[in-house]
């Protein structure tokens, strides 16, 4: 609505029509998307490299990976199909004890991580001095490569040499070295303690985005009511955590099933057998065995848990996109 003076200096309202596609003044709004359109074909271009990388790198492999595990593609090509390799992993005793192991590794190290993650977060969270420094030196671990991290780890748990059995000795905790990596009820201990000092800062990292986001006056007014430090953790700071300690254990859990160059470098998977997961016994049926067909079954059965654990994770980012 505006107003226009007549001839006779009344001034009379005159309404405004809006037009599809014009402004309330007449102007023709934004052209057609085709900026927009000659945009998203660009970056469509720019991460189709992206995307045929990936193809090749992991997408052909798992293709292969699974028409292998029912017929011995390089030898029949795509004949012959059977599930033989699935039912022999069924009776198999070294699979089923690697299953079992890799619940073992998974479930400790994931309840570790958690667990020190989680009380890193909270006291990197707090006011204390240099917390920045601290912040760094606690991440460090984390970019340490899985490889380097068993070097370092085998050296220290060396029976001669390491300075785990060196301090112990001082100390009179032991009186003799102990074989940490040759005796069967203290390798996979030994190994998760390894694993859980390399991979605890990812969950601790998580956690500790979660702890900033939560909002000080939620703090400020459980101060007021009279809540303590156990309350404010329990009835602040867990429910406000949930969805990130989820993700975190979620991720964790399916890069902890795929742990293999610590392992290795550690152990190779034994002392009989003590610390061979299923990525571990994978690897040794197809590159020191040969049985390609049989590595390619078990790799496609880790895939498939890895990918119900992961659903949860998928669904949580597809409701938030």
């Amino acid at each position: 609505m505006t107003s226009l003076p007549d001839g006779g200096g009344r001034v009379n309202a005159v309404p405004l029509t809006k037009s599809k596609g014009r402004g309330c003044l007449g102007r023709r709004g934004s052209p057609p998307s085709s900026l927009h359109r000659r945009h998203t074909r660009q970056g469509l271009a720019f991460i189709l490299p992206c995307f045929v990388l990936l193809g090749l790198v992991l997408g052909f492999p798992m293709v292969v990976a699974f028409v292998n595990s029912f017929t011995p593609l390089w030898s029949r090509g795509l004949s012959g199909f059977t599930i033989d390799y699935y039912r022999r992993l069924l009776q198999d005793p070294i699979f089923l004890n690697s299953l079992v192991r890799t619940v073992y590794f998974v479930g400790a190290t994931v309840a570790l991580h958690l667990v020190l993650g989680l009380g890193m977060a909270l006291v990197l969270n707090s006011a204390i001095r240099a917390r920045r420094l601290f912040r760094i030196v606690a991440l460090l671990p984390w970019t340490v490569p899985d490889v380097v991290a068993g070097l370092v780890w085998g050296w220290m748990y060396d029976p001669l040499s390491g300075i785990l059995n060196d301090a112990l000795l001082r100390l009179g905790v032991i009186a003799s070295p102990i074989e940490w990596l040759a005796t069967p009820s203290l390798v996979m201990p030994s190994v998760i303690l390894a694993d859980v000092w390399r991979g605890y800062p990812f969950v601790m990292l998580v956690l500790l985005a979660g702890l900033q986001a939560i909002p000080k006056e939620e703090y400020e007014a459980a101060k007021v009511d009279g809540a303590n430090a156990f309350q404010e953790f329990f009835h602040v700071t867990l429910p406000h955590l949930g969805r990130m300690i989820a993700i975190a254990t979620i991720l964790d859990v399916i890069w902890q099933a795929r742990r293999f160059g610590l392992i290795w470098v550690m152990t190779e998977g034994g002392p009989a057998r003590s610390t061979e997961i299923l990525s571990v016994l994978a690897y040794r049926q197809y590159f020191k065995f040969f049985n390609f067909e049989y590595a390619s079954a078990m790799a496609v059965v880790l895939a498939l848990i890895l990918v119900v654990v992961g659903l949860p994770y998928v669904r949580a980012v597809a409701r938030r996109a």
